[in-house]
């Protein structure tokens, strides 16, 4: 099956450096709000739901959004969050300046229901930590909490590992030793997780990506800035929330 485009995003390089350059000088301290980015996000990883949404505000006034969601008529967010997220998520230099999986894990609300099941969204809870992990354009990625519900920014509990590969918009190949039938959907999450599974071999003779061992998943260290701070998360009868504020702080 072939795999839906996401968002169209609608927004020329031009206009995402002007906003990138704006959230450095925010940074910089030239004028900083009282919370910079304020999330509140509700997505059921069980099946379709109309109830959810992503809501964020930031020290940019119009990069903001009250419950976006997607839009089946259009086939994007209704409110381009994808887009209009860019700059908080980079600096001007494009270097990630937040985990890419907590980043990818925002876009399920804005997405097509399809998308749960292609990417094998698995939310679990185990005594007071919750574990939320899928596989996205072949890399696999796990969030966890610490035992109060928060995962906290810059360092938390962030990894990925490269367990596939895709083409256009083909499903994801997964290699056999992550995947009986190289589908995400079928992963097996104990061996992706595992250390002691080998990393660097060929996935298949369609591609010359090779698997990975697993990495920290903090964003670039490099950048120019990071986000500094906790949000509360919580998972009760399928529905996952995440609720906070995060501040940026100078490297």
């Amino acid at each position: 099956m072939k795999r839906k485009t996401t968002e169209n995003l609608g927004f020329c390089s031009v206009e995402f450096s002007k906003l990138a350059i704006l959230m450095f000088f925010l940074v910089s301290g030239v004028f900083l709000s009282a919370q910079d980015l304020t999330i509140d996000y509700r997505y059921n990883v069980s099946g379709p739901d109309s109830g959810n949404y992503l809501t964020y505000t930031s020290a940019i006034r119009y990069i903001a959004a009250d419950k976006d969601a997607f839009d089946a008529v259009s086939g994007a967010s209704r409110q381009k969050s994808t887009s209009l997220f860019a700059p908080i998520q980079t600096d001007i230099m494009g270097r990630a300046t937040i985990s890419g999986g907590f980043r990818g894990l925002l876009l399920f609300p804005l997405a097509p229901d399809s998308m749960r099941t292609e990417d094998n969204l698995h939310v679990y809870k185990e005594g007071t930590v919750i574990t939320m992990e899928y596989v996205h354009r072949g890399a696999a990625y796990r969030i966890q909490t610490d035992r109060q519900g928060n995962i906290s920014f810059p360092r938390g509990s962030y990894v990925m590992r490269t367990i596939g590969y895709i083409k256009d918009r083909d499903p994801q190949v997964i290699s056999l030793d992550f995947s009986g039938n190289k589908s995400a959907e079928t992963v097996d999450w104990r061996k992706i997780w595992d250390p002691e599974t080998p990393s660097g071999k060929a996935i298949d003779s369609g591609s010359e990506t090779r698997t990975g061992p697993i990495q920290n998943d903090y964003g670039d260290m490099m950048a120019m800035f990071n986000w500094d701070g906790t949000l509360q998360v919580t998972f009760e009868n399928s529905i996952l929330t995440i609720k906070g504020a995060l501040r940026p702080m100078k490297r």
